[in-house]
């Protein structure tokens, strides 16, 4: 059994260990040492990676109680090895995993919610409750946890008794067998956990919830936390600053200049839509009525213009079509008042590989090919047509 050295010690980032066993793997030399201060992947932590001599460690896993440390060298069995663990990385994960034990703690103080999920990223920490969560609440959880951080708190690590346990009020999201270890943050939280956590809940620096979304019966709040927060904060300030360039206005103002800028295009896009009404109307006057089969292609457009133009080309052709050009694929319109255009669609989608469907009426679809394939499609469908004869 593989010595916890993290449990108890979370800054150690140098140590020696004494080689159990090794051996090769797809994943690189499984190495099983005497003691570890690696953390092993669980309980939605990332592993600790480093070095194991000069041998980097890429990963490490638990597997039925036996911690595998993966490593790009292979070791003797009974050799001593220098260990030492990236600890930037490990201080990251201590700052939003001791970050989110106080968020989630009051969070389940104010609402009664368990936290059933949670996964620490490379970026950012995500938890599941299991209830809806208010923005009044979440706001409020924040601003009690920034203000536990301020207060600078003891983060202690405890393994009570059984007897002990049992009058102890802790959140824990699974039964769990044998000893348990028990995270407490004073006034803040109480959680079984076997991660890796800050000594003092100034070591965090702030936590800050960026992003809640409805989940499964509950809520998934994304948050940031220590050095974490502080790099989302400044790539925020600069999006938004630039943002306040391109729109000339200040970061504050950036809100309302987005929205009147809104406002002007859709007022734009309502001149454009009429022009090229106007426009397809005039396309129209030339179609000698009776005309077998009639294609036009409208660059851009979409399906209710193709619509409108379809329409407009049955008013005086037997079939009429609108191909709406892409880079690589042409949305297509096919209608008709007088006959059923579903297997003219068909035709299309089997000659192009394309897809789509509709009623006899009218059937829309899309070709992933170029306009002159498309065309020719089309052609070559109305010359053995009856009706284009």
């Amino acid at each position: 059994m593989t010595q916890k050295l993290y449990y108890f010690d979370a800054y150690m980032s140098e140590f020696s260990a004494n080689v159990i066993s090794c051996a090769p793997t797809e994943k690189g030399f499984a190495v099983v040492l005497d003691k570890t201060a690696f953390f092993p992947e669980g309980g939605g932590q990332p592993a600790d990676t480093g070095f194991i001599n000069s041998a980097s460690v890429i990963d490490v896993q638990e597997e039925n109680g036996v911690i595998y440390h993966y490593c790009s060298e292979e070791f003797e069995p009974s050799e001593n090895v220098a260990c030492s663990i990236d600890f930037e990385r490990r201080f990251l994960n201590m700052q939003l995993h001791s970050g989110e034990h106080i968020f989630s703690g009051y969070i389940h103080r104010l609402t009664g919610f368990d936290n059933v999920g949670f996964h620490m990223g490379e970026t950012a920490v995500t938890v599941d409750f299991n209830g809806i969560v208010t923005p009044e609440i979440l706001s409020q959880a924040e601003r009690l946890a920034n203000e536990a951080v301020w207060n600078n708190l003891e983060v202690e690590t405890v393994f009570p008794s059984d007897e002990e346990l049992e009058s102890i009020d802790y959140r824990c999201k699974k039964e769990i067998e044998g000893q348990v270890r028990l995270v407490r943050i004073e006034d803040a939280d109480t959680c079984a956990c076997c991660g890796t956590h800050v000594r003092y809940t100034g070591e965090i620096g702030m936590i800050k919830a960026v992003a809640m979304q409805n989940y499964k019966s509950g809520v998934r709040i994304t948050l940031h936390a220590g050095a974490r927060a502080l790099e989302n904060y400044d790539a925020v300030n600069k999006s938004l600053r630039a943002a306040g360039t391109l729109l000339a206005a200040k970061p504050g103002e950036v809100p309302a200049a987005v929205e009147h800028l809104l406002e002007k295009l859709d007022a734009q896009k309502a001149v454009i839509t009429d022009l090229r009404l106007k426009l397809n109307a005039v396309k129209c006057e030339k179609i000698e009525p009776g005309t077998a089969y009639y294609l036009e292609t409208i660059p851009g457009g979409d399906s209710k213009e193709a619509q409108k133009l379809c329409d407009m080309i049955c008013e005086k052709a037997l079939v009429g079509a609108v191909f709406c050009t892409g880079e690589d694929e042409i949305k297509y319109c096919v209608a008709s008042r007088k006959t059923d255009v579903r297997p003219i669609g068909e035709a299309l989608n089997k000659a192009l590989d394309g897809r789509g469907g509709g009623r006899a009426e009218m059937v829309q679809g899309s070709l992933p090919c170029k306009l002159e394939k498309a065309v020719a499609a089309w052609e070559k469908l109305a010359e053995q047509s009856p009706e284009g004869q």
